[in-house]
């Protein structure tokens, strides 16, 4: 069966923030001069959501404001796959473990193997949805991305040790927020950064989460905002 590369896939990119109160740096790497999407480019972790992602039994569900989020303008019972494929993506591109210890529950994919030997259990609890955006026509591949953001406090063992990281990724290194502009970004990265900018010093969730959507018809701009929050007593 041929399949078709444009086709548009859900994807989950995770922007780990480390000393966001003191000196606020971000996690990034470089992708391979022959990939065939953004060849070259510094990015965030992340990728496609893999069918196995699914069925990932979770130790800890994502915040409500989160679930609800992401499941405006979306198919519906998408909120754990893209949990589990941020953490699945995190792992395999840096060896960085969002989880907390135990023995495995659930199904384990070839895809989780590694992350189970390690001794952890996947946690979504520390991810916050901050953007969302969805690749322009005509690129070799399209994706409808989640961007989530996490404290890097919420990560286990060393910040400093990639040594279980994939090639995916080369030149893996925490950038200074306000020197990330320095390096090679694809256009949608650089926006990324921006509410990232303005949120390092707010832990909480955004009021609402920026949505480009681009189709052959038209570019949005949308906000989204899921079910309303309850007010502070």
């Amino acid at each position: 069966m041929t399949v078709d590369k444009t086709a548009i896939r859900d994807a989950a990119t995770v922007i780990v923030l480390r000393d966001r109160l003191t000196n606020p740096s971000i996690l990034m790497g470089q992708r391979g001069a022959k990939a065939a999407f953004m060849p070259n480019k510094f990015v965030f972790p992340g990728g496609a959501v893999d069918a196995s992602d699914a069925d990932v039994a979770l130790s800890t569900d994502l915040p409500a404001v989160c679930c609800d989020r992401l499941a405006e303008r979306s198919q519906a019972g998408l909120q754990n796959a893209l949990a589990a494929a941020a953490i699945r993506e995190l792992w395999e591109e840096t060896g960085l473990i969002l989880g907390q210890p135990g023995g495995w529950a659930g199904p384990r994919t070839e895809d989780w193997a590694t992350f189970a030997q390690m001794g952890y259990r996947p946690s979504a609890q520390a991810l916050q949805f901050v953007f969302r955006a969805v690749t322009p026509p005509g690129r070799p591949r399209r994706f409808d991305a989640r961007f989530f953001l996490v404290d890097a406090a919420a990560i286990q063992g060393d910040l400093d040790d990639f040594s279980h990281a994939s090639d995916e990724l080369s030149h893996l290194q925490w950038v200074p927020l306000d020197r990330a502009r320095e390096f090679d970004l694809p256009f949608i990265t650089e926006v990324v950064l921006a509410e990232i900018a303005a949120r390092v010093t707010d832990p909480t969730p955004p009021e609402t989460v920026p949505f480009f959507l681009n189709s052959e018809e038209e570019s949005l701009f949308l906000k989204l905002r899921g079910y309303p929050m309850p007010e502070a007593d």
